[in-house]
């Protein structure tokens, strides 16, 4: 059974830094893409971060230089380290996962979590 549950959202000032993680069963990270997205009400899910097979990486345009996903193997977690927020990272953020290739379509992932808010206020 595939899970994903994350978790590290909160309220925080611009320029501080959080890190958000997503715990997963049922998947090992090292044989997967594990991708965060983010959504604002009325708005599109973006795609905002991913991981292949545990090694390769890719950002989107808004994440690219302040924002950095990574693995923990000893607890099966993606951590996607937020830094220098900005009021226009406000959103819900999710973790998705699949099999094979990654790609920064949503529909794509197969298993989704139920997403953690964070908060940037200026």
């Amino acid at each position: 059974q595939e899970a994903l549950e994350e978790s590290g959202g909160g309220s925080v000032q611009a320029g501080e830094s959080l890190r958000l993680s997503c715990a997963i069963s049922g998947y090992t990270y090292r044989r997967a893409c594990i991708a965060w997205f983010r959504q604002v009400p009325g708005k599109e899910r973006e795609g905002v971060a991913w991981i292949y097979n545990g090694f390769g990486t890719n950002y989107g345009d808004s994440a690219r230089g302040r924002f950095t996903i990574s693995p923990d193997s000893a607890k099966n977690t993606v951590y996607l380290q937020m830094d220098s927020l900005q009021p226009g990272d406000t959103a819900m953020y999710y973790c998705a996962a699949k099999q094979s290739y990654c790609s920064w379509s949503r529909n794509d992932y197969a298993s989704w979590g139920q997403g953690t808010q964070v908060t940037v206020s200026s």
